[in-house]
């Protein structure tokens, strides 16, 4: 969910204590977790898997999901956010899970656990980071994984829509992130992290790196139209001073293309799709 620089300074590109953003990531999380056929979708034996790390957990979705479902795992989220991990906590206890902890925790700073603590560190929509930090924070996990522990890896991209005003403000936050230099594009189209994620973890270690493409339709009439454009109305309203402070676009600008993309998105023949990629790889294992 929301980090920050190795220097202290906040890289998300939204208040990580808002009240609207943690709104926003709650349904976002719902909509990943369906779009990717569950929470292990790629997988379906676990029954190696004991203990597990869910890194920027934002509001603790997919890690309550899992302490809620398979009883035995216990599952550790961490996020830089106090009002997420606050929830988070919240939630367990009203749901009585006794299997899920949280902590408030910068995860480009050293995480304060055991080596070789977890069989699955997982992360999710992490990709706002700078592109120098990933293999500081790929080191960490490859010491707090198992000896064939797996890392799981997910990023999506802009989606491609029939709003020409969505598509324009995608790419102001696009170019917007590349300016602040939190992007891996060469030329701040588009975010650009998917592409790299295989290289990253070949490049810190792990092996067997494989990966799976989720495709979500979210058009006009479809099931998850709805959760999309709530997700987008609050997003894009939320990040406009992060687009205005790279000097991307004028707030008049912004305004006008926030009106227009929220009349093409309640169109009925309006029409949208978005690619998630979960790449994974394993720790070697041990003679």
């Amino acid at each position: 969910m929301s980090t920050t620089s190795g220097t202290g300074a906040n890289v998300y590109f939204i208040d990580p204590e808002s009240g609207s953003e943690m709104a926003r990531l709650i349904t976002q999380d719902k909509l990943i977790t369906a779009a990717m056929g569950g929470l292990f979708s790629e997988r379906t034996d676990l029954t190696s898997i004991s203990h597990i790390l869910d890194l920027a957990c934002g509001p603790g979705g997919w890690t309550l999901n899992v302490a809620q479902a398979y009883p035995h795992i216990e599952v550790v989220g961490v996020d830089i956010s106090q009002a997420m991990i606050e929830y988070a906590q919240a939630q367990a206890q009203v749901q009585r899970l006794q299997n899920v902890y949280f902590q408030v925790h910068n995860i480009l700073q050293p995480l304060d656990f055991p080596a070789a603590s977890f069989d699955l560190i997982n992360a999710r929509l992490i990709g706002f980071i700078k592109p120098d930090h990933w293999p500081i924070l790929l080191r960490q996990c490859h010491q707090l994984l198992r000896s064939g522990g797996v890392i799981r890896l997910t990023e999506t991209e802009t989606p491609i829509t029939t709003s020409a005003a969505l598509q324009k403000m995608h790419v102001c936050f696009t170019r917007s992130l590349k300016a602040l230099g939190q992007s891996f594009s060469p030329d701040g189209e588009l975010v650009g992290n998917m592409p790299m994620l295989g290289r990253l973890l070949r490049n810190a270690g792990y092996q067997r790196v494989q990966s799976k493409a989720h495709v979500i339709e979210w058009s006009s009439g479809t099931e998850a139209h709805e959760g999309f454009h709530q997700n987008v109305m609050i997003g894009f309203k939320s990040m406009q001073n992060f687009i205005v402070r790279a000097g991307m676009a004028s707030q008049e600008e912004l305004d006008r293309l926030y009106e227009q993309l929220l009349l093409d998105m309640q169109a009925d023949d309006f029409c949208a799709v978005t690619l998630l990629l979960s790449v994974w790889g394993e720790m070697p294992a041990e003679p």
